[in-house]
C-alpha cells in the first residue's frame, strides 16, 4: 500500500510570510449563483454553477522552490529546474536539537547521516528538520530556527545533491541571526556560481515515519520569468 504525506504549508490570506513578502491576496470573483446568472443560464433553470476565486500570490509564499533567477538575473526561472530534481529519494536530517539561530555544519550533516546510517547519493531529496513548521502560524516561526550554512550547502551539492528543501522559512539561518554576524544568505549565495535549487516554508517533516526509505515529489508550479514558484510536496512511502 502507498501512504502520501502533505509536506506542504497551507496557504491562506492571515499566514505567516517571510519579511517583505506580500501575504495572498484571495477575493471571490463571482458565486455559483451569480456566475449562473452572469452566464445566462439561470433563466434556463440552471442557477447554481461555478464560483470563482481571484488569487495574487507571491512567488515566495508557503512552501516553494526558489529557482536560480532568485541570485542570478540572467538565469531561468522555476520553468527551468530539471524535472528530474523534483523527483527521487527522500532522506530527513534532524536538527530540530539545535538551538536558535544555529549555523548548521558540514560535521553536523555528516554526523546526522552517521546517526541515521545513511550515505548520500546523487539527485537524492536532503529534507533538512529544524522544527519551525510545528509553529508556522506563530510569528516565531520566523525567528526561532536553525539554518543552514554556505559551507554546509556546498557539502550537500558536493555529494550530487540538488534539491533540497527545509520546514523553515529561509534555507539560511533567520534574518535575526544574519544581522548578529553580519553574515548575509550565504546558503543562498551558493546558487551564484553552483546549481542547486532549496525549498522553503516545507512542513510535516515529523509525520514522515523513517528518515529514509521513501520517494518525495516536489513539483514546482511552470511558471516564467519568476524567481521562484509554488509548490505541492508530497512524501511517498510503500508500506
Amino acid at each position: 500500500m502507498t501512504k502520501l504525506i502533505d509536506l506542504s504549508m497551507e496557504v491562506s490570506k492571515d499566514m505567516v510570510v517571510f519579511p517583505r513578502v506580500a501575504p495572498p491576496i484571495m477575493a471571490m470573483l463571482e458565486s455559483w449563483e451569480e456566475f449562473a446568472t452572469n452566464i445566462g443560464a439561470a433563466k434556463y433553470g440552471a442557477t447554481w454553477l461555478t464560483a470563482h476565486y481571484v488569487v495574487v500570490l507571491g512567488d515566495h509564499v508557503g512552501t516553494h522552490v526558489d529557482s536560480l533567477r532568485h541570485m542570478r538575473s540572467d538565469a531561468p526561472g522555476p520553468d527551468g529546474i530539471p524535472l528530474e530534481y523534483c523527483y527521487g529519494d527522500g532522506v530527513v536530517l534532524d536538527f530540530s536539537d539545535k538551538p536558535v539561530g544555529y549555523g548548521i555544519t558540514p560535521e553536523d550533516c555528516e554526523a546526522e547521516l552517521k546517526r541515521i546510517g545513511y550515505r548520500l547519493k546523487p539527485l537524492d531529496i536532503v529534507l533538512v528538520k529544524t522544527g519551525a513548521s510545528r509553529y508556522n502560524t506563530e510569528m516565531r516561526y520566523l525567528t526561532d530556527h536553525c539554518g543552514m550554512t554556505g559551507e554546509s550547502t556546498e557539502w550537500l551539492l558536493d555529494q550530487g545533491i540538488k534539491m533540497v528543501g527545509i520546514d523553515a522559512p529561509t534555507w539560511d539561518r533567520p534574518v535575526k541571526s544574519m544581522f548578529e554576524t553580519k553574515q548575509f544568505w550565504p546558503g543562498h549565495l551558493v546558487m551564484l556560481k553552483r546549481e542547486y535549487y532549496h525549498l522553503e516554508n516545507l512542513a510535516n517533516l515529523d509525520a514522515i515515519p523513517r528518515p529514509f526509505g521513501f520517494k518525495v515529489a516536489v513539483f514546482p508550479i511552470k511558471w516564467k520569468g519568476t524567481t521562484a514558484a509554488p509548490v505541492r510536496a508530497v512524501a511517498i512511502l510503500d508500506e
